[in-house]
């Protein structure tokens, strides 16, 4: 393994993070209303579509560690990230949902790649006292790379769809030219025989590490997925107010990366997550329960933020406690944390996407994402009260 400063391996996995989920996955949530408007795609289309992306990010997820062991980790992160631009520039064809789904499923297994493969390479370059800052710094790419969708897309729109996914096919390319030799040359993440049943995943606090992460993915999904389309049509503001309110989310995840990665530096990992999820937990609650007038906007811009940090800092925050759990056996960890994400996010996004077509309404997508929330912070809790009953 060649050296490598710390500051460009987290520089790497920034650009990685921007390009296989910041940019891949939610440059489309402001481009599917303007989609649906201009009948590229049906509402029902839309909502599968973005489920079918997450099903392809579950597989590649699941699939990055035999990738990595197959091509090497630099090697797979660098094809990974070109893989992400030509299927940027093969959805600018007007084709409808036949044509697009098997590219957006393709970038979907590219950003997983990208995801598995690049937090646990930053980790093993960084000293193991700023781990968790630098897990919070990595993931900065998901709320950089949302924040250029919901600045370029507006701005690209009035040239056309096309011109529009031609130039985020150009973002991608100039984000992969980058991190091209930032990439950290790490060893692969290690073959475990046997599965990862019991100690393999850490035991108890593996598996209830992985159950928390998937509830707190079908939390995520209600803003991920429907939030600029919830402001633009399901309240009437406009593609406009959606993109602002989309960029306000994509600046919040900027943030709240870092600041969770710190909290979890002085407080421990799983009291940030408690703290976060419990963030979370409100940022679903106020789209429920908007007051009339001139306070609706500022819940909307509430919820915004406090779903875009906590988001992209559970990520870090999981990033942080699998190693904690599994030592050196935090990549294969993180891969099934990953998956689990993911395959939950996937089936969400599906059931969201039939509730939406069947109910014509946004609401009650946050609400099954508000009960997901709240269990996914019982967990923790219950589980951060159990060790701390064994300390004593």
């Amino acid at each position: 393994m060649v050296p490598m400063r710390p500051a460009r391996a987290i520089a790497g996995g920034i650009a990685a993070i921007f390009l296989g989920i910041g940019l891949q996955r939610f440059a489309y949530s402001p481009l599917l209303p303007a989609m649906i408007d201009a009948h590229w795609l049906g509402p029902g289309a839309g909502g599968v579509l973005g489920a079918a992306n997450l099903g392809g990010y579950l597989f590649g997820a699941l699939f990055a560690p035999a990738v990595g062991r197959a091509v090497g980790v630099q090697r797979a992160l660098r094809t990974a990230a070109l893989v992400e631009a030509v299927a940027f520039a093969l959805c600018a064809w007007r084709g409808g949902l036949v044509w697009f789904l098997p590219w957006r499923v393709v970038a979907g297994f590219a950003g997983g790649v990208l995801m598995v493969l690049a937090g646990p390479a930053v980790q093993a370059v960084v000293p193991a006292r700023m781990r968790g800052f630098a897990a919070g710094l990595t993931f900065m790419g998901v709320g950089l790379g949302i924040v250029a969708g919901a600045v370029a897309v507006p701005l690209l729109l009035p040239r056309g769809l096309a011109a529009t996914w031609g130039a985020l096919a150009a973002i991608a390319l100039v984000v992969a030219a980058l991190g091209w030799t930032a990439w950290p040359d790490v060893p692969p993440p290690p073959r475990r025989p046997g599965g990862w049943i019991g100690g393999r995943i850490g035991g108890r606090d593996g598996v209830e590490m992985l159950a928390a992460y998937g509830l707190a993915s079908v939390a995520a999904t209600a803003h991920m997925l429907w939030w600029p389309d919830f402001i633009a049509r399901g309240l009437g503001r406009g593609t406009g107010a959606g993109a602002a309110f989309w960029l306000l989310y994509g600046l919040a995840a900027i943030a709240g990366p870092a600041l969770c990665g710190r909290l979890a530096d002085r407080l421990g990992v799983a009291t940030a997550l408690v703290v976060t999820l419990t963030a979370q937990a409100i940022a679903l609650a106020l789209p429920l329960v908007l007051p009339p007038g001139a306070g609706a906007g500022a819940a909307l811009a509430a919820s915004a933020t406090l779903a875009g940090a906590t988001a992209i800092g559970t990520t870090g925050l999981v990033l942080t406690r699998a190693r904690e759990i599994a030592g050196d056996g935090a990549p294969g960890l993180w891969s099934l944390a990953s998956a689990s994400f993911g395959a939950a996010q996937t089936a969400t996004g599906f059931l969201f996407a039939w509730m939406f077509a069947a109910l014509g309404s946004h609401r009650p997508l946050f609400g099954l994402s508000l009960a997901a929330g709240v269990a996914a912070l019982v967990l923790v809790a219950l589980s951060l009260r159990r060790s701390a009953r064994q300390a004593a």
